[in-house]
């Protein structure tokens, strides 16, 4: 047993050395592969050990595969038993080399805007290396942690989980000094369950802070998480933070420094909140945190405004659960504009209660007395309403679609990501 874990640290000694040679590892040959480790993986659709030679061509410095049939008597190439572990554990095996700060994201809804505000408040300091986008998986932390350099002196780093036990299994990779979760929904239920089950294994990242003596931020106003964080080490975050009335933006103060911000909806408070005192435990100044909240400009299709000559379109169609649609409702209802339109798409993994779901926010949709109501998509196209207009797809939605209908009107467009809302954007030029 002894001899095989020896071989097994040689192994990965001399992967890490390769690796260490570009810091860059790559998953997919239509982009840059160049000097990279390539890492063949497989997905329902394809394979990547088929890629292996072609990325090679590109430039790649090694391939690493896990079929025979791909493997070629070749210093360029690596066989390995499972190519998705080899990453992982190189990823793991950086981050015990490394001695810097990392701070791990988890939560129902916001992870990705708040971390891209929290990434930004910590640059004003630090050389940051964060996520990129929402690569948050078993895949996506690894990855991520692998683009951490010599050069980088903080890690933000998100974490994603449909299944209890998936936080757990990316802390171990990622080793977090530091966490924080956004908040509790009803996301991924159909994995969990019910939000009980949200919340057990959100809270795997406070156990695994916990065990190694690690730090977790709280937000005050979060009761939940007040009591499961109360047995170790934490700092309480919201406290010095006020709301203030706005129009289309979020604008709040702290210690007596009023921010006006380029997010728009009142569920990005918290966001910026957790961006606030996280970035004064580490000693940013208030006026850098100030700097980087008010020039944070959100980006792919996550509360983003598009301000178009004949209407103003809001597309928040990256992700949707109930417990976002619902926030996203009731803040665009809050905006003191007129004539304002809802597009609003199927909400995936739910499991058993989508049905339900789907129709309370067909309810709460109607009863937001909106101008319009359009729903998309074949949950929705089960509800029952009396004032919405339905459509099976997105597709069907586009041909029927007439844009001078909605000339002078704000548009909320919400949805889960795969009903590629964004795609009504070509209707409404």
């Amino acid at each position: 047993m002894g001899f095989f874990l020896y071989l097994a640290l040689m192994n990965i000694q001399e992967l890490y050395k390769k690796y260490t040679a570009s810091y860059s590892v790559s998953t997919d040959t239509r982009l840059n592969v160049k000097n990279s480790i390539f890492f063949a993986l497989k997905g329902e659709s394809h394979n990547g050990n088929q890629y292996a030679a072609q990325a090679l061509q590109k430039g790649a410095s090694y391939a690493i595969v896990d079929e025979n049939q791909y493997y070629k008597e070749d210093a360029q190439y690596v066989l390995v038993d499972d190519s998705l572990k080899a990453l992982q554990n190189l990823a793991s095996y950086h981050r015990k080399q490394l001695n810097i700060p990392i701070l791990a994201i988890t939560g129902s809804n916001g992870k990705t805007t708040t971390k891209e505000l929290i990434a930004k408040v910590l640059s004003k300091k630090y050389e940051v290396v964060a996520t990129e986008g929402n690569l948050n998986n078993h895949i996506g932390v690894p990855l991520s942690l692998l683009k951490i350099t010599p050069k980088t002196t903080f890690g933000v780093i998100e974490m994603g989980a449909n299944h209890f036990g998936e936080i757990d299994f990316l802390c171990e990779i990622a080793q977090p000094n530091y966490g924080y979760i956004t908040n509790f929904g009803k996301a991924h239920l159909e994995g969990f369950g019910s939000v009980k089950g949200v919340i057990k294994a959100k809270t795997e990242l406070y156990r695994f802070l916990k065990r190694k003596d690690g730090v977790a931020f709280v937000n005050v106003d979060d009761p939940v998480q007040f009591v499961k964080s109360a047995h170790q080490k934490r700092r309480l975050i919201g406290r010095n933070c006020y709301a203030k009335s706005s129009s289309d933006y979020v604008q709040l103060e702290f210690d007596e420094i009023e921010v006006k911000t380029q997010l728009t909806g009142d569920y990005n408070y918290k966001n910026l909140v957790a961006a606030i005192g996280i970035g004064q435990y580490f000693n940013i100044s208030n006026n850098k945190i100030k700097e980087a909240l008010e020039n944070y400009i959100p980006k792919n299709k996550r509360s983003q405004w598009i301000r178009r000559e004949k209407y103003h379109i809001l597309l928040d169609a990256y992700n949707a659960n109930p417990t976002s649609m619902e926030a996203a409702l009731r803040s665009f209802h809050a905006l003191p504009v007129p004539d304002k339109v809802v597009i609003l798409g199927d909400m995936f993994e739910l499991g058993e209660i989508s049905d339900k779901e789907h129709q309370q926010m067909a309810d709460l949709a109607a009863r937001l007395n909106f101008s319009k109501v359009i729903l998309v998509g074949a949950h929705f196209f089960k509800v029952k309403s009396s004032n919405a207009m339905k459509f099976q797809s997105t597709e069907s939605l586009i041909k029927a679609i007439d844009e001078k209908d909605y000339h002078h009107t704000h548009i909320l467009l919400k949805a889960s990501r795969g009903m590629a809302l964004e795609r009504l954007l070509d209707k409404l030029p």
